[in-house]
């Protein structure tokens, strides 16, 4: 079910995209490639379980989070920079209300599947898609905001949102400790 929604997530959080110019709704679309690419990842993973093949899952789905931090902030901080403000979308805050609902489901019923088979590459796959169910708060949250009091930054606001929570699944998945 992940996959299909994120398949037709991307067809139509392109379109919302491009019609509303808003940031925040790319980088949901590009998360939405990610879990696509993870959910892949899983499947390849899962008909080879060894240890070789395990971590080099783990890297492919930490460095799907390092491409989307980086995306989200570089296009997020252009975005306030050039105080770009992107059109309220309706569409968007429907879509982005309907997949948090889905996505906080299947990253609950993922996680404990793979601790149940303890599978760390299915737990975090869970956690990508845990993710996704937080953008899409953090992005319902920006358009809202902007389609009802006009503040154009929030849009990017809630692309930089996601930048944290992707730098540190990252940081989990190749084990770096944070500096205390």
């Amino acid at each position: 079910m992940t996959l299909g929604w994120n398949v037709a997530g991307v067809v139509v959080l392109t379109v919302l995209a491009i019609s509303a110019s808003s940031v925040a709704l790319a980088g949901f679309g590009l998360d939405s490639l990610i879990e696509i690419g993870a959910s892949t990842v899983v499947l390849w993973e899962l008909a080879d379980t060894s240890e070789v093949r395990r971590t080099r899952a783990l890297r492919l789905i930490g460095a799907a989070f390092v491409g989307l931090a980086v995306y989200l902030l570089v296009q997020s901080t252009l975005a306030l920079i050039t105080a770009h403000q992107a059109s309220p979308s309706p569409a968007g805050i429907v879509w982005t209300g309907m997949t948090a609902a889905v996505m906080f489901t299947l990253a609950a019923l993922k996680a404990r599947t793979g601790r149940a088979l303890a599978n760390p590459v299915l737990v975090s796959e869970g956690r990508v898609t845990l993710i996704d169910a937080i953008l899409a708060v953090a992005v319902l949250v920006g358009l809202a905001v902007n389609a009802l009091f006009g503040w154009w930054w929030a849009d990017p606001l809630a692309g930089l949102v996601i930048v944290f929570y992707a730098v540190r699944e990252a940081a989990q998945i190749f084990g770096v400790k944070p500096a205390r």
